[in-house]
């Protein structure tokens, strides 16, 4: 038995009662460049992204978050930006903007936005004023080297995409920038820094969006003095422990302010944060009831397929985030990481995997986060040429892999054209020949297909009581095998590479390999996971 939906497939309106719409929402992830193509230049925009956001609905979300789309050199897919009021013209205009959410509330659909305070563009007018010196260069981190003539960088910070996290200007001054040389570091010890943001977020509520994603929501603040780390390959330090430039405490005091900020708006807006945190509990402390809502859950994305590891990640990411009342998140690919068919192994194998995963995710409690093509089954494109890359950390050493291109490939729609439906032009990232079969006009209608098995989880998830946020508890399962109960309904994973047989937990749901079932046991596919009804 595989994908049997036994429930309504299309349900426009949860029956439990909701605390809080993020508290288990199911979010869709949209790279703006790589979602669709309205205008046929190659590159993905909002306009694209607007007429298919109807498929988003008919998926099951109940929100998409968009990367940034704002007024930007590029040097960092966006993340640089230049204008926070906006819309880069490669992407659309400020109506188009206005027009997706307006669409997307038609459709019910919530629209959550990047903002990037860590960070401005070199080409903000800020940083060009503070390139002439004076009291602008407050608003950033300028200091004088180090050595006899400052020809040596103030500390020995790392760029997270390789080579040090400091540039020289011509008066011989240092800038810092935790990212790359064109995304200098704001200062926010700076008033009109915090009110430059105030204004920023009232800016993009007044228009309608829902919220915001906070990139580098762990990094705003620094270590007074910005003293030495006193190590090399800084970049595999982050999540791992608390560094000068990151996980600081001053941070939270920022995202309350903040959080007073949405709260006087009507509709719950709220605000997810991308926070490296070296521990459950360091992360809980950006979901305190008066900071951030929501806050990614990485150590759940980089969990290994181990059933020993997995449930120890869940275990502490339930306990740590259920001691300060908030939801936990869960998410296993996004734009900045290996995509998880490619980490479980890739082939058939990282597909039977990553189907598993996602039954498994979409069943714990909480708020899950999909990334755009996951419910296709994508893999990781390994194979770029060189001269198409575009990550700027593939042209600099000792930070990132600079690989990310390989997971921002455009979307396969259909199995035809120059990019199988992205747009009427060969897209800005070559896609794979092998898509074709697994675009979403090859998929749709396919009871045994990936994304018709997204469908029906996202619809179960909607009409049960049991599912979203909530309690759960660990049942008792052979080696390899994690089952756990929810009200009214088990999930089970298998994550041996051999079939098992459980006693029969309830009535069959949805699996995502054939089962075999006999009077009273079922036998689990190796790599799969089911869910019962009981």
């Amino acid at each position: 038995m595989t994908q049997e939906l036994t429930t309504p497939a299309a349900v426009q309106e949860r029956t439990r009662p909701r605390t809080g719409w993020w508290r288990d929402a199911v979010i869709y992830q949209v790279y703006v460049r790589s979602f669709a193509d309205g205008d046929g230049d190659g590159v993905g925009d909002l306009p694209g992204i607007t007429a298919r956001l109807p498929y988003v609905r008919e998926l099951g979300a109940d929100a998409v978050w968009l990367t940034p789309f704002y007024a930007s050199p590029q040097a960092d897919g966006g993340y640089d930006v230049a204008d926070y009021r906006s819309v880069d013209p490669l992407f659309g205009t400020l109506s188009d903007a206005d027009d997706l959410v307006r669409e997307a509330h038609r459709l019910g659909l919530r629209v959550i936005v990047d903002v990037v305070p860590n960070h401005t563009s070199d080409q903000h007018p800020w940083f060009r004023e503070a390139l002439a010196c004076g009291p602008a260069r407050e608003r950033y981190h300028f200091r004088p080297g180090r050595g006899e003539s400052g020809q040596l960088p103030p500390n020995d910070w790392e760029s997270v995409f390789g080579g040090p996290a400091w540039t020289r200007v011509a008066d011989g001054a240092w800038y810092l920038h935790l990212f790359a040389p064109e995304q200098p570091d704001l200062n926010w010890d700076h008033r009109e820094v915090r009110e430059e943001f105030d204004s920023v977020l009232r800016f993009w509520l007044d228009l309608g969006v829902d919220g915001f994603r906070v990139d580098v929501a762990h990094g705003m603040v620094k270590a007074a003095g910005l003293p030495d780390i006193g190590a090399k390959e800084q970049a595999k330090l982050i999540g791992n422990q608390v560094l000068p430039f990151f996980d600081q405490d001053g941070v939270h005091e920022i995202h309350r302010h903040w959080r007073e900020l949405l709260d006087g708006y009507e509709g719950e807006r709220v605000a997810v944060a991308e926070a490296w945190a070296p521990s459950p509990e360091r992360l809980a402390l950006y979901v305190r009831p008066d900071e951030l809502h929501q806050a990614f859950n990485f150590q759940f994305l980089t969990c290994p397929w181990d059933a020993e590891r997995m449930r120890a990640t869940v275990d502490a990411s339930l306990a740590a985030t259920g001691a300060v009342g908030a939801p936990t998140t869960w998410v296993l690919s996004n734009h900045d990481v290996v995509r998880h068919v490619t980490r479980y192994g890739g082939g058939g194998q990282g597909l039977r995997r990553a189907r598993a995963a996602a039954l498994f995710t979409l069943a714990l409690p909480g708020s899950a986060y999909l990334y755009q093509g996951e419910e296709l089954g994508l893999f990781e494109v390994t194979d770029l040429p060189d001269e198409v890359r575009q990550d700027p950390a593939f042209h600099r050493a000792s930070g990132q892999d600079g690989f990310r291109d390989g997971c921002r490939v455009p979307m396969p729609w259909t199995a035809d054209g120059p990019s199988l439906g992205f747009g009427a032009a060969a897209p800005w990232l070559p896609q794979p020949a092998s898509w074709r079969g697994l675009c979403v006009a090859s998929q749709s209608g396919d009871p045994h297909s990936t994304l018709e098995l997204y469908r029906a989880a996202l619809a179960l998830r909607r009409e049960l009581p049991g599912l979203g946020d909530g309690t759960m508890s660990w049942l008792p399962a052979p080696d390899g095998v994690l089952a756990f109960a929810r009200p009214g309904f088990v999930c089970t994973l298998n994550t041996a590479d051999h079939p098992v047989q459980l006693p029969l937990p309830g009535r069959p749901l949805l699996t995502s390999a054939a089962v075999e079932f006999g009077a009273a046991h079922a036998s689990l596919p190796a790599e799969s996971a089911a869910w019962w009804a009981i």
